[in-house]
């Protein structure tokens, strides 16, 4: 069996982690209480001028007509798309429709593929996330479920926190306690810098109500592998 066929992995399930390679500070994202003070277009202004002076300082010559629009790409790249989950106004809509089948078996939604940007060195981490929920008279669109996983993956983040974060939404989308969530995901702070492993991959998981019997746990990740 060879590293390039299985990745080694990193288990972390349910837990908050408090060292120096990964703190995790608290459930929420840490934002100021002014985080909402400005508009995209001021902020979009703000980060453009200050990344044109990183780009300055490292070097770069901003008059080449390959970088002289770097700064302001980059700073609409971080407000309206890498980071728009910050913004609680683009929180998805959640509708819902009556469980009308009475299907009261788990639903599974598997390889829900995100982008986020870790939260330590700002580069990109990348996964899939499964998640399964038993109705409790509600369902919900399929779509939905991606939705929400990209609406906490779109911010500076940790795997531990959002892995939490979604399964607390789904919960209270659907007003059931049985959800279960687990992230695969590959942190290129760990691939591209550091250690330079590019082997591993870092797993996070969420389990309440049902999920938490260790029966329809196993069903759940019994799923998983087929």
């Amino acid at each position: 069996m060879s590293n390039t066929q299985f990745k080694e992995k990193t288990f972390v399930n349910d837990l908050l982690l408090d060292d120096q390679d990964h703190p995790f500070t608290k459930l929420e994202t840490p934002l100021r209480e002014d985080a909402f003070d400005l508009n995209d277009d001021e902020k979009i202004e703000i980060i453009e001028k200050h990344f044109k002076e990183i780009m300055l300082t490292l070097g770069l010559d901003l008059q080449d007509e390959s970088l002289r629009g770097t700064p302001k790409r980059v700073a609409k790249m971080y407000v309206k798309e890498l980071f728009s989950g910050l913004n609680p106004e683009n929180e998805p809509a959640m509708t819902l429709f009556t469980n009308e089948y009475n299907y009261n078996e788990m639903l599974v939604e598997k390889n829900i593929q995100f982008y986020s940007c870790c939260e330590h060195h700002f580069v990109p981490i990348v996964g899939k996330v499964h998640v399964a929920y038993i109705s409790n008279g509600k369902v919900i669109g399929l779509s939905k479920l991606h939705r929400i996983v990209n609406h906490f993956a779109r911010r500076p983040q940790v795997q531990e926190r959002m892995t939490i974060q979604i399964g607390n939404a789904i919960k209270n989308a659907l007003m059931t306690d049985d959800v279960a969530v687990y992230v695969d995901a590959d942190h290129q702070c760990v691939s591209s810098r550091g250690v330079k492993d590019q082997t591993s991959s870092t797993i996070t998981s969420f389990y309440s109500g049902a999920f938490n019997k260790e029966e329809k746990r196993s069903e759940f990740l019994k799923v998983l592998s087929i």
